[in-house]
C-alpha cells in the first residue's frame, strides 16, 4: 500500500503554517525614532536653500519707500532675495539688491548677537538655517550705475545723469526740493539732490535708495576707498518679491532705467 501526501485543508486564500514559517514580520518604525532624522534633513535642506538659492530678509528702514516698506516701530516688509541670477550675470541698473555694507557703511551697526557664548552659538546655528538673521550689515538699495559709468545730479529737470544722459526713475516718490533758478545745483541755496560727478570704479556699483531724501546711500560715502560705490563681490542677491505681510504680496520691479 502506497501512502500519498495529504492535501492542505487551509481555507481558500489563507496561507498554511508551512508557507509562513520562514517569514519574519517587520515591525513598523517608531515615529519618534524617525523624527530626529526628519528634522536633520529639513535643516540641511533649509541651509542649502538659503545659502545657494533664496533667502528672506526683513526691511528695517524707510530708505526704499514706497517700493519696500520699513520703519521704526512697525512691521517691515519681508522680501525674497534670490541668489542664482548673479552667478550667471552682473547686476544691472534698476535692480533692487541686497548687499553686505562696506566698512564705511557700518557706522551705527550694532551686533544682534548675545554676549552669552551658549546663546550666541545657538543664534549662529539658527542663522545658518534661516531662523535668525545673519549678524552682518546687510543693506537693500537700487543699482543706479555700474563700473566705469559716471553718475551725477542734476540736469535742469532735477534728474540723475549717467554718462551725461538722464535716467527714468518712476519709483522715486520722495526727493529733495528742486526748483530751477531758485533751488538747483547752481543757486546759493543748493538742492539736496545735487552730487558728483562720480566715476564708479570697475567691478563696483553706485547704489541709491528710492526714498531719496531719507537714504544714507552711495552719495553719503563718496570719501571712502570705493568713492561711495559698493563692490560687486559684496552683492548677496536680487530682491524679487515681497512675501510678508500678505497685504503687501507682490513682485519687486527692476525697470531698465537707462534704456538702450
Amino acid at each position: 500500500m502506497v501512502n500519498t501526501p495529504q492535501e492542505s485543508t487551509a481555507p481558500d486564500g489563507a496561507e498554511s503554517p508551512e508557507s509562513t514559517s520562514g517569514r519574519v514580520e517587520k515591525k513598523p518604525r517608531s515615529f519618534w525614532r524617525e523624527l530626529p532624522v526628519l528634522i536633520l534633513v529639513a535643516l540641511v535642506m533649509s541651509f542649502l536653500l538659503q545659502t545657494f538659492i533664496v533667502r528672506v530678509y526683513l526691511i528695517p528702514s524707510e530708505s526704499m519707500e514706497p517700493t519696500l516698506h520699513g520703519c521704526n516701530g512697525c512691521t517691515g516688509d519681508r522680501i525674497a532675495v534670490e541668489k542664482i541670477s548673479y552667478r550667471f550675470g552682473e547686476p544691472q541698473p534698476g535692480d533692487v539688491i541686497v548687499f553686505l555694507g562696506p566698512d564705511s557703511w557700518n557706522q551705527g551697526f550694532v551686533s544682534t548677537r548675545s554676549s552669552n557664548p551658549v546663546v550666541r552659538g545657538l543664534q549662529e546655528v539658527g542663522s545658518l538655517v534661516g531662523l535668525v538673521p545673519p549678524d552682518e550689515n546687510d543693506l537693500v538699495k537700487r543699482v543706479i550705475a555700474t563700473g566705469g559709468q559716471t553718475v551725477e545730479c542734476c540736469d535742469d529737470q532735477g534728474r540723475i545723469l549717467v554718462d551725461g544722459k538722464p535716467i527714468d526713475e518712476p519709483y522715486v516718490v520722495t526727493d529733495f526740493p528742486f526748483t530751477p533758478g531758485t533751488q538747483d545745483c547752481h543757486t546759493p541755496l543748493k538742492s539736496g539732490r545735487c552730487f558728483g560727478p562720480v566715476t564708479v570704479p570697475e567691478g563696483n556699483l553706485w547704489m541709491m535708495g528710492d526714498n531719496r531724501s531719507n537714504s544714507a546711500d552711495s552719495r553719503y560715502h563718496v570719501g571712502d576707498e570705493y568713492n561711495g560705490s559698493v563692490p560687486v563681490d559684496n552683492v548677496i542677491g536680487k530682491a524679487v518679491a515681497i512675501v510678508l505681510p500678505p497685504s503687501r504680496w507682490g513682485l519687486i520691479d527692476s525697470p531698465d532705467i537707462q534704456g538702450k
